[in-house]
């Protein structure tokens, strides 16, 4: 098990001992770097694939999938060229690659389970270890702190850029005012889906490390944003964890009748007491999501 930070190599401590899978129902704990801040998941299980399940990725629907893509493409192209090669680290079904694709992206992606993405018809590994070539752009779309080795995978991202080239990550921002509020009832902890989580100066400190230059950071993601607040509340709240996420993904759920029906009864004045704390988190640099652009040097 982890002692030490990945980013910064300090020893770690604890942060939350026990922070429920509200999945598997298992516990785990979260320690933290004294120095930059980064937590850890502890244990890593060996086998992650077992947390995940076949209905892990997509069940967005159609305006909130259409939202998310016009989102990071307001986030991507404007710093980037027209076109280019573009790999996506953790593509999930492989909703961002299509539509980059449609743009005339040349476009490759990684994911531990590739099936969503290559029945759609995208050229998908397993790991970046198998990864070959250049690209332009590399995003890690809410996939970093999935990984066993963000150090790693930054580094190899790096390797990957050309000169010149952009690196896009978006995170929970476990610094954030909802993870702050809520401690280890976060929605966003998700353990041990998520083995890390980042704050805007252990995620900074990593890029840089890596001879990243991080060019602009952004502080929410509304969606993202907002239904962390929503459904933190509730895990405050009631019993089972994530009803209202479940059931509004197509999830199964142990919960009974009646806490599914408080959890849509009371999700929707959560929802909208939570419309101004969105802004807040923004404006304070504090939101749910923390987004960095970095850039490669070009070479002199």
């Amino acid at each position: 098990m982890a002692t030490r930070c990945n980013v910064c190599d300090t020893d770690l401590r604890t942060r939350f001992g026990k922070v429920l899978d509200p999945q598997t129902r298992e516990d785990f704990e979260i320690a933290e770097c004294p120095r930059c801040g980064l937590g850890h998941t502890l244990p890593q299980p060996a086998d992650l694939g077992r947390y995940y399940g076949p209905a892990y990725h997509g069940g967005r629907h159609g305006f909130t999938a259409r939202y998310c893509q016009w989102r990071r493409e307001r986030f991507v192209f404007p710093r980037v060229g027209t076109t280019g090669r573009m790999l996506d680290v953790g593509c999930g079904d492989g909703s961002w690659l299509l539509g980059a694709r449609e743009r005339g992206w040349q476009v490759m992606g990684t994911e531990l389970n590739p099936r969503l993405a290559r029945e759609a018809g995208l050229d998908v590994v397993e790991t970046l270890d198998q990864v070959t070539g250049e690209f332009d752009v590399v995003t890690f779309w809410q996939s970093l702190e999935h990984l066993r080795d963000p150090a790693a995978a930054i580094g190899r991202a790096f390797s990957l850029l050309k000169p010149g080239g952009q690196l896009f990550v978006a995170v929970p921002d476990a610094q954030g005012l909802q993870a702050k509020v809520f401690g280890a009832r976060w929605f966003h902890l998700d353990v041990p889906r998520h083995l890390f989580h980042f704050g805007e100066k252990s995620l900074k400190q990593l890029l840089e490390s890596k001879g990243l230059k991080v060019e602009q950071v952004w502080h929410q993601e509304l969606e993202i944003d907002l239904f962390g607040w929503t459904q933190s509340a509730l895990n405050a709240l009631l019993p089972d964890p994530n009803v209202f996420f479940y059931r509004l993904t197509g999830r199964a759920t142990p919960a009974g009748a009646g806490q599914v029906a408080a959890s849509f009864a009371l999700g929707s004045v959560f929802t909208a007491a939570a419309l101004p704390a969105v802004p807040v988190g923004t404006l304070a640099g504090k939101g749910g999501t923390l987004i960095m652009a970095a850039k490669k040097g070009a070479v002199s």
